[in-house]
């Protein structure tokens, strides 16, 4: 009875703190969706109470003074592309490391690990001076380039650990059975390995869609620049609109929170797959 009321305890003591968790993570971003509704004089005067009218006024300024429909797309398209080669080269470099013993093998998953401990906006004077000797600046590849090295070590550290927890039987069985290796890998490995893939896809998406740092540094035309760099029109040097701004960071944020809810089942899945296993 006393084990059973300390269970229930312990219980209620942890969703306590998932739910803390919950609101210290969810305010904010609930605060910014109610300023997207607020003029600047609300904002300043009650910045956590709830906006006077839902007026959306600052959604159209978003709208009609930048060019959302072209940020948006940039963004899109850069970071699609970007965790679309990751995903690729991150796993076919993480199956190669997991399911087959060479020489060099454990030398070459931490030479990728180390792209875990040093960040690369240390190296932006080398990589800015390298972009610009390959005629790289200002253009999406480049970006996309800078992205795709940024994301692979946590890519092949993610997919290499859950490929190895498969069992090696899978593999034997498809040998016999006549397949090559990239079908063994194509049709029996990766299904399995989705849910990692989706873990390793948005780990990476998600600081891809909202970096200002690279595009800052790398794109310098108003066409090709993404929705944070984008966004900074409403920022001035002695006045900031922040109910426009407010407003175009929600409109920025929902199509990344969109693309987490309809893979949160995946997502799930990946994490508590070693706890499963």
């Amino acid at each position: 009875m006393a084990a059973e009321r300390g269970e229930g305890a312990k219980h209620a003591l942890i969703q306590a703190l998932l739910a803390l968790n919950a609101v210290v993570m969810l305010y904010p971003l609930l605060v910014m969706v109610l300023s997207a509704f607020k003029t600047n004089a609300e904002i300043f005067a009650s910045p956590f109470a709830l906006p006077v009218s839902f007026d959306t006024a600052n959604l159209a300024r978003v709208w009609d003074e930048t060019n959302f429909v072209r940020y948006l797309g940039n963004s899109a398209l850069v970071t699609g592309s970007a965790v679309g080669l990751i995903l690729v080269f991150g796993t076919m470099a993480a199956y190669a490391l997991a399911r087959y013993e060479f020489r060099g093998n454990a030398l070459l998953f931490l030479f990728f690990l180390s792209g875990l401990m040093v960040p690369l906006k240390l190296a932006v004077i080398p990589l800015f001076i390298q972009l610009d000797a390959l005629g790289l600046i200002d253009s999406r590849l480049g970006l996309v380039m800078v992205y795709v090295a940024t994301g692979l070590p946590s890519a092949v550290f993610i997919m290499a650990g859950f490929l190895r927890t498969l069992p090696g039987e899978l593999e034997q069985s498809a040998r016999i059975d006549g397949a090559s290796e990239a079908r063994a890998m194509w049709s029996i490995m990766l299904p399995l390995a989705r849910p990692a893939m989706v873990i390793a896809g948005i780990q990476n998406a998600v600081p891809i869609w909202n970096d200002f740092f690279f595009p800052l540094v790398f794109i310098t035309t108003d066409r090709l620049k993404t929705l944070p760099q984008g966004l900074t029109v409403f920022m001035g040097e002695f006045n900031t609109d922040w109910g426009v701004l407010f407003a175009g960071l929600t409109l920025a944020a929902l199509p990344i929170t969109l693309v987490y809810v309809v893979l949160s089942r995946q997502f799930i899945a990946g994490m508590t797959q070693g706890a499963v296993k």
